[in-house]
């Protein structure tokens, strides 16, 4: 358990904070490319601030604080002129690195123009996704990561779910809940609304691991029936520190996006890229976005889909779970290697270090690494149980994603038959493993011995 001084500053967000200033140090999706083309200003919530977003009638972007320099009205209200965004309430323009360039009412006090700035962040698009950093300069670059960049049909998932991020983040490393919440939870769910629950997740586990890797915590685990050249073990996933979790399994990849909007807030998003060994490109103009449901019209949480139960338990945990009162057990192993991680990286920014993951060196895409074999429950059934019993069921692309997977099945048949190979389209902090029966050996740096 955590002192309550120690729980605190864990689950900060805020400027000024230990771990808000480690969080300024990445960047974050905080709108879809559709949402500003169809209005070129937004106002959006990032890390407990809350900043003005515009497009450019030449796709340019900008993002600075709400409040307005002169008298604090709301800049996500301005208008759009050129590269820049003017106030609403007396016109004063800023451009996208903060520089107030015209003041409507001084124009014959040209030094009072100059000493005044808005603090501007850096905003890019990729992937369907505005991206926005409003940290200290130098900017990382934004990192490509496979998912973002890599060919297939994609849509994007999301709901903000009332609850902190890290209680979000500590389920990326607990493989044992998958078993139970996804599993026997799921069975029971099923047997009273009439559905059967997929199989492969209620696989009992036999052994997980933890390895920390460049982005954060690669999880492995071992399944009754698998064993080490299972991918599930032999490859696992990971958890992208601070706040990401890529997974994958039949032809699917996805990221897990959790967005530190505040303190008791986290934007949830699923960035889904579905590939299938055989698929054949189609045209898609735009990337969907889709909300799934968090509550029923009875305000009880829907929990007959996968994320649904997730959702379900880390939100009622309470807005923010109070770690003073918990009982960490060896299964716990991997959540006393994140708390460690970051402890270690709060320390290193203190010292004017650049955090984990962070990226500097140009590139045009970050592999990372994923099982293809997910639950070594077959590629194609674990789609097909992925579009039924997860948020892609809410997708508005839900036919074509399914027609995606079985054409693509299909194809693969086809090809073996005539004896072809199908093409896929792919495009140290330390080490933690745990067998039933065995203690962890994780010092977390918060969690006591």
């Amino acid at each position: 358990m955590l002192t309550a001084e120690q729980n605190d500053e864990l689950t900060a967000v805020e400027a000024g904070t230990r771990m808000g200033e480690v969080l300024r140090r990445y960047w974050y999706p905080v709108a879809f490319a559709r949402e500003m083309a169809e209005f070129p200003v937004k106002r959006v919530e990032l890390l407990g601030e809350f900043f003005a977003l515009w497009r450019s009638p030449s796709g340019r972007y900008g993002i600075i604080p709400e409040p307005c320099p002169h008298r604090k009205a709301s800049m996500a209200y301005g208008v759009v002129e050129g590269e820049g965004l003017r106030c609403p309430y007396h016109g004063w323009k800023f451009d996208t690195e903060g520089a107030c360039v015209d003041q409507p009412a001084e124009k014959d006090n040209t030094n009072f123009q100059g000493r005044v700035r808005a603090t501007a962040g850096k905003v890019e698009e990729l992937g369907g996704l505005i991206w926005a950093y409003v940290g200290p300069d130098p900017a990382p670059l934004l990192p490509r990561f496979d998912v973002y960049v890599m060919d297939g049909f994609r849509d994007i998932g999301w709901a903000d779910i009332p609850c902190n991020y890290v209680q979000i983040m500590e389920n990326a490393v607990d493989p044992h809940h998958v078993e139970h919440l996804h599993g026997r939870y799921f069975e029971f769910i099923g047997s009273h609304e009439g559905f059967t629950a997929p199989a492969s997740f209620g696989k009992k586990h036999q052994r997980i691991g933890f390895d920390a890797f460049e982005y954060g915590i690669i999880k492995r685990r071992i399944l009754s029936g698998a064993s080490e050249d299972n991918d599930d073990w032999k490859v696992g996933h990971p958890l992208v520190f601070p706040y990401n979790m890529r997974v994958g399994g039949g032809g699917i990849h996805q990221m897990q996006i959790r967005v530190p909007i505040n303190r008791t807030t986290t934007r949830f998003m699923l960035y889904t890229v579905h590939a299938p060994e055989g698929y054949e490109a189609l045209e898609q103009p735009t990337v969907p976005d889709y909300e799934i449901p968090v509550f029923d019209e009875n305000g009880q949480h829907v929990v007959n889909y996968v994320e649904g139960q997730d959702i379900m338990a880390w939100a009622t945990q309470g807005p923010i779970t109070d770690r003073t009162t918990e009982h960490l057990g060896r299964s716990d192993i991997g959540v006393s290697m994140l708390r460690k991680m970051f402890k270690q990286q709060m320390a290193a920014v203190e010292k004017g270090e650049d955090p984990l993951g962070t990226v500097r060196e140009p590139h045009e895409r970050i592999d990372l690494p994923c099982e293809k074999d997910k639950f070594h429950a077959g590629g194609a059934q674990f789609a097909l149980d992925f579009c039924d019993m997860g948020s892609t069921r809410f997708s508005p692309m839900l036919d074509t994603i399914r027609k995606v997977h079985l054409s693509a099945a299909e194809q693969v048949g086809k090809d073996r038959a005539a004896g072809r190979e199908s093409f896929t389209p792919v495009g140290g902090i330390g080490t933690a493993t745990l067998e039933p029966g065995t203690d962890a050996q994780v010092d977390s740096g918060l969690v006591p011995r």
